[in-house]
């Protein structure tokens, strides 16, 4: 595995005509199936009408969970599998995108003595769950209550009026989702595949697609001896007789302050609801995102879904009420909103099973839709096995993505935290990269611009990790773009980095 050719190029220019394995969609299902099928053997060609990350995978919770809230609809499978993969992501293939995260559910006066029951119940059972998947203790410590004061040192802002202390239970976040889909595709190619995006799909059988470069409007087929298309929300596009009941889930963005000093990530119970809760998930560079709905979705698939006003007012008032200051809408400096790919059956969105399926269309293409970004490692295992192209077994459960490292390891880097979190191992790898690439020093690189993002990542997401504009810069390989007057100001360094290396190439 070499990561300096592991590279995402954008166009089509170079790649082969015939491979074993073509891979629709660059989400973290693609990325995922792309590193499977390449880490066994296979010539894979991996394409992407936009961009890596583009779709849903870029809007979800960044989080690495065990499926705690699948317990409550007794979906105990999928519990299990999301328990044992965030277990793999955690201490096996990337701890350098994950870290433990305490949840802190306060017991005010609005949560009954039987809510907290439940809860607490639950929060047993996945712990029963970490235990089932052989998650060490270090990872993920074990749930238990908190006295009134040790809440509020977590949570300094709640209201203490009615508040008798918390639950506090352990879950898996990672440093950025779009972050670990880039990770897995550069993986990929490391191990042979061809990663392109600006690729569009026009036609796909079982044998051939045809592919238009987006940056030349060239048109090219290629041979393969399999399709895999994980093209999420718009699987339907590839195959028709494939349904979709997409679903949407929205997320607010605060500063810090507006919930200050939370040490820990915030579960908030819905009222009237057993099951439903709302949370505020601290990030590193001093925001806080709250969410999540779950709203179906009709008619046309849109590239960026919105946000309504509704679904971001239930959000503040839901985690508002739990604070001594309740939240306003001016305390709002950004939102997004993503689409579950969720399988057509009966009854609402939040009911429907989030369990994967891989299904192989009259046009002889394999799908695989379904599922959740925890997952993706075995939803890829399960597609490329699908597949039948290789009697090689899967090698990714303990296959590490560039830049892992065991977590002591990674406390001894030398380099900013900001690109340890975001590149483990490869931070070193990453300056040097763009000292090379800009002729700039150390220091103008690493000099913090507006999120905390530097021009070293910027230069690096154009030379290695395929960004073809600032919009790949700013909302898919760094995450300024979620806080839009952050990312209005960022747009120079963006601007700059894209500059920097077109005049030295």
């Amino acid at each position: 595995m070499t990561p300096a050719t592991a590279r995402i190029v954008p166009g089509l220019d170079g790649a082969p005509d015939r491979v074993d394995l073509v891979v629709v969609g660059l989400g973290v299902t693609g990325a995922g199936v792309a590193l499977d099928a390449a880490s066994r053997g296979l010539s894979v060609l991996a394409v992407d009408a936009h961009d890596v990350a583009f779709g849903t995978s870029r809007w979800s919770s960044k989080l690495v969970h065990g499926g705690l809230r699948y317990l409550a609809s007794l979906q105990i499978g999928i519990a299990h599998e999301s328990a044992v993969e965030r277990g793999i992501l955690m201490e096996r293939t990337a701890p350098h995108l994950t870290r433990q995260l305490p949840w802190l559910l306060p017991l005010t006066s609005g949560v009954s003595f039987t809510q907290a029951t439940l809860a607490s119940a639950g929060f047993r059972t996945g712990d029963l769950l970490r235990l089932a998947a052989g998650t060490s203790r270090d990872t993920l410590p074990r749930p238990r209550r908190v006295s009134r004061t040790e809440a509020q040192r977590l949570a300094p802002a709640l209201r203490s009026s009615g508040l008798r202390g918390g639950l506090i239970n352990w879950d898996g976040q990672l440093e950025d989702d779009a972050r670990l889909v880039t990770c897995l595709a550069r993986t990929a190619a490391a191990h042979g595949a061809q990663v392109r995006t600006r690729a569009r799909v026009l036609e796909a059988a079982a044998t051939s697609v045809r592919l238009r470069d987006e940056l030349t409007g060239e048109t090219r087929t290629i041979t393969a001896r399999g399709v895999i298309s994980a093209a999420g929300v718009w699987a339907g596009e590839l195959a028709e007789e494939i349904r979709l009941r997409p679903s949407r889930g929205t997320h607010v963005v605060l500063r810090a302050e507006s919930i200050p000093g939370l040490r820990s990530a915030l579960t908030v119970p819905v009222p009237g609801s057993s099951s439903r809760y709302v949370f505020a998930l601290p990030q590193p560079e001093g925001v806080i995102y709250l969410g999540l709905t779950d709203e179906p979705v009709d008619g046309d698939i849109p590239d960026v879904p919105e946000p309504t006003e509704g679904e971001i007012g239930f959000l503040l008032d839901v985690v508002g009420a739990a604070l001594e200051r309740p939240l306003r809408r001016t305390d709002v400096i950004g939102a997004f909103a993503g689409l579950r790919p969720l399988l057509e059956a009966g009854g609402s969105t939040a009911d429907l099973s989030r369990k994967h399926a891989v299904l192989t269309s009259r046009n002889g293409v394999v799908t695989v839709v379904g599922g959740k970004l925890t997952t993706y490692r075995q939803m890829a295992e399960d597609a490329v096995d699908a597949v039948g192209l290789t009697t090689t077994p899967c090698r990714t459960r303990d296959l590490p993505l560039l830049g892992a490292a065991p977590r002591d390891v990674l406390a001894r880097l030398e380099e900013p935290a900001r690109l340890v979190r975001r590149f483990g191992t490869e931070a070193r790898f990453v300056i040097d990269e763009a000292v090379r690439a800009s002729g700039l020093t150390e220091d103008e690189l690493l000099t913090a611009g507006p999120g905390g993002i530097t021009l070293a990542e910027l230069i690096f997401g154009v030379t290695h990790e395929g960004a073809a504009d600032v919009d790949d810069l700013l909302d898919r390989r760094t995450r300024v773009g979620l806080v839009p007057e952050d990312r209005v100001s960022a747009l120079p360094l963006a601007e700059r980095a894209l500059s920097l290396v077109r005049s030295v190439s």
